[in-house]
């Protein structure tokens, strides 16, 4: 959305002082991240489904590679367990390494003070792009110097989870900060949700770390 308003000439670059947000803008960018929170729990909550009705009850509790996935599906799926598997890996792929490798650039070219932005030229914004097509190439290169993915991605959903207890408690603390958000700092309701759920991750990381 900052990127639209760049090209529309509202402003001029990442990060320059924009016009106050008008509440219609705030309740679209709410509707559409429910909207996609919704969906993607949805998702989640059936992958969870699907795995219980195949994988655990064939006794299978540990896979090792996308192979191994492919063919535990076999019971639900078939023969075309490992086309749908594919086909659902290739899916992925395309959805999430484009988000992934743009969201490390963001992060880190406002770390380093960098040019960032998809609406600049290569030339323009190196470093930016740069990190993108180096997040990229690991994540291809993973596959060829024996990571296991489905390891790699385990161990980093479980970085994620810790990370984002003390991460949790800065964003709602922030949220409520009338030098940094104005008139526009959390709700009530907000701040009710905000720190149930920080509560409900801090007790399944020790959970986690105990059992």
């Amino acid at each position: 959305e900052i990127e639209e308003k760049i090209v529309h000439g509202d402003i001029k670059e990442i990060g320059d002082k924009m016009s106050e947000i008008h509440p219609k803008e705030i309740r679209k960018m709410r509707w559409d991240t429910a909207a996609g929170m919704i969906l993607s729990q949805t998702i989640a909550l059936f992958i969870v489904l699907t795995c219980a009705a195949t994988l655990n009850k064939n006794g299978i509790f540990n896979i090792g590679s996308a192979q191994e996935a492919a063919k535990a599906l076999e019971p639900l799926a078939g023969s075309m367990a490992s086309l749908f598997f594919t086909i659902g890996i290739v899916g992925a792929g395309f959805l999430g390494v484009p988000v992934l490798a743009g969201s490390a650039a963001y992060a880190l070219s406002e770390t380093l003070g960098w040019r960032e932005g998809l609406f600049h030229k290569f030339k323009e914004a190196r470093g930016f792009y740069g990190i993108i097509i180096a997040s990229t190439a690991i994540g291809l290169v993973i596959n060829f110097i024996g990571i296991n993915p489905i390891q790699a991605l385990l161990y980093a959903a479980i970085v994620n989870g810790v990370v984002a207890v003390p991460l949790l408690v800065f964003i709602i603390l922030l949220a409520n900060k009338k030098e940094v958000m104005g008139t526009k700092t959390n709700r009530w309701i907000s701040n009710l949700f905000g720190w149930l759920t920080f509560v409900l991750m801090l007790i399944a990381v020790i959970m986690m770390v105990a059992v």
